[in-house]
């Protein structure tokens, strides 16, 4: 079929959780708990973090931006997703879906840098205490979140840009719940050799290499934690990464998964059950690994609630 015969879509279908549609009522429900829970739940870490001055280091800085990511990444998808299944829906306009995937590039590029960034901080923390102070000074923390912020956002725009010089013709179904990018490409019947090049220019500078970083910094992490003497010593030098290292493992394990399963499956209910885990578990998650397992923000929140009872108490 040429050119002047093509009819050019406007708007998409989000297949996601299509195909058990008589459980659409009870997906709701479940998605609208996991994504109230996520917002309250990463709320109360910013807040809490920002109200106790015992937390004001480079570690709870990254770890309040890191809160405010999942926060908006969650943000990003569950809401349309949640309108879809209440109005047994599955359009969103090639506008939404464009702005959609703009926003989630931002989010999860800057979840990827973040964690790098905390890891970056631990690793000086173990490896190099007595310069610690010197390098993770404010000014320095500021500019590793802004550079991890202009980044994300200039990746995002030049993924878009490239989006938008493409011509969608008749296939619209997407096999996810949100408008991801790679299936998106699939869809277009112009050519996607430049943004597909693109991707995996990015997958490795922004993907890969944050990643090794990572890495690097805890084998470093773990061969000074071995030089310590006391087993009480050792678990205390590990302690003040042991969050972080989780939600790292947690972060690209469900991200591995996501492209893993939609290389080896079409269906779009499993796509969008292994996207689920990637997107809008592990947020929900992170608060709790944090608050459960450091000491420093559970003392926090007790001293928040301690403080808000009392001026509860107060007003009464």
């Amino acid at each position: 079929m040429g050119p002047a015969n093509e009819t050019y879509i406007s708007e998409f279908l989000l297949l996601g959780f299509s195909e058990k549609p008589e459980h659409q009522l009870s997906l709701f429900g479940l998605f609208l708990s996991i994504y109230l829970v996520t917002v309250g739940g990463n709320l109360l870490i910013m807040l809490t973090i920002g109200s106790d001055s015992h937390l004001h280091t480079p570690m709870y800085f990254f770890l309040s931006n890191l809160s405010l990511v999942d926060l908006c990444l969650v943000s990003t998808l569950v809401p349309k997703m949640l309108m879809n299944l209440q109005t047994h829906t599955k359009v969103i306009s090639y506008a939404g879906c464009l702005t959609q995937m703009y926003f989630f590039m931002v989010f999860a590029c800057l979840d990827t840098l973040i964690l790098t960034v905390m890891a970056y901080d631990r690793f000086v923390a173990i490896c190099h205490p007595l310069n610690y102070v010197t390098i993770m000074r404010s000014q320095f923390c500021a500019l590793l979140v802004l550079l991890s912020w202009t980044i994300s956002l200039v990746n995002a725009v030049f993924h878009s840009l490239l989006v938008m010089r493409l011509l969608f013709c008749s296939e619209r179904e997407i096999p996810h719940f949100y408008c991801d990018l790679a299936p998106v490409l699939k869809l277009s019947c112009t050519d996607t050799l430049f943004n597909n090049i693109y991707v995996y220019l990015t997958t490795g500078l922004l993907g890969v290499l944050p990643f090794t970083v990572i890495l690097f910094s805890y084998t470093q992490i773990c061969s000074s934690i071995l030089k310590v003497p006391s087993t009480g010593g050792k678990y205390k030098v590990f302690s003040t990464c042991g969050s972080h290292l989780s939600v790292v493992l947690l972060f690209y394990g469900t991200g591995v998964g996501v492209y893993l399963s939609s290389s080896v499956t079409h269906s779009s209910w499993k796509n969008s059950f292994a996207s689920v885990m990637y997107t809008v578990v592990t947020p929900m998650l992170n608060p709790f690994i944090y608050s459960l397992r450091n000491k420093d923000i559970k003392d926090a929140l007790r001293r928040l609630i301690s403080r808000s009872t009392s001026s509860v108490t107060g007003l009464g």
